[in-house]
C-alpha cells in the first residue's frame, strides 16, 4: 500500500463563476469539465495543474456537506485528497487502526474514481479523502 500523490483539492467558493475564471482565466489551468455527484449533493468543476487537480465544489442542497461547510468555515478549502494505490486495503488498514471513517467502505466519487473520507476528528481536524484513480482499460 502507498500514497502515490496529492490527487486534488476540493474548495468551496462562496462564488463558483468567480473562483472558476480566477482558476481558468487568470491561472490558466485547464478545464478539465464538470459533473455532479447526486449521492453527495455536489457539482464540481475540475481544473487540471501538472500533477494535481483543483475541484471547485458546489452544493445542489441546503442540506449537503458544502453547503454546511459554507455557512460553517466560509469559502476555503474543504478538503485534501490523496491517491493511493489501493483504497479497499488503505480503508482496512486504517479500520485495524481505530481510524475514525466517514465511509465504512470506500464509494464512487468524481471521475469514476474510488473514494473514502476520513473523519477529521482522526486526522486532527483536516477532512482527509482517500482516491483510487479508474484503472486505464
Amino acid at each position: 500500500m502507498k500514497v502515490i500523490r496529492i490527487s486534488h483539492l476540493g474548495v468551496a467558493p462562496k462564488d463558483n463563476m468567480a473562483a472558476a475564471h480566477f482558476f481558468s482565466n487568470i491561472l490558466g489551468l485547464s478545464a478539465q469539465g464538470e459533473e455532479t455527484v447526486a449521492e453527495q449533493k455536489v457539482h464540481v468543476r475540475f481544473f487540471q495543474a501538472e500533477n494535481s487537480r483543483i475541484e471547485l465544489l458546489e452544493a445542489t442542497s441546503a442540506d449537503s456537506p458544502i453547503a454546511k461547510f459554507l455557512e460553517a468555515k466560509g469559502s476555503g478549502i474543504q478538503h485534501v485528497a490523496f491517491e493511493v494505490d489501493d483504497v479497499d486495503a488503505w480503508a482496512a488498514h486504517l479500520k485495524a487502526k481505530g481510524v475514525r471513517l466517514i465511509d465504512e467502505s470506500p464509494r464512487l466519487g468524481a471521475h469514476d474514481t474510488r473514494i473514502v473520507f476520513i473523519h477529521p476528528a482522526a486526522t486532527g481536524g483536516v477532512l482527509v479523502e482517500l482516491v483510487q484513480e479508474k484503472s486505464p482499460a
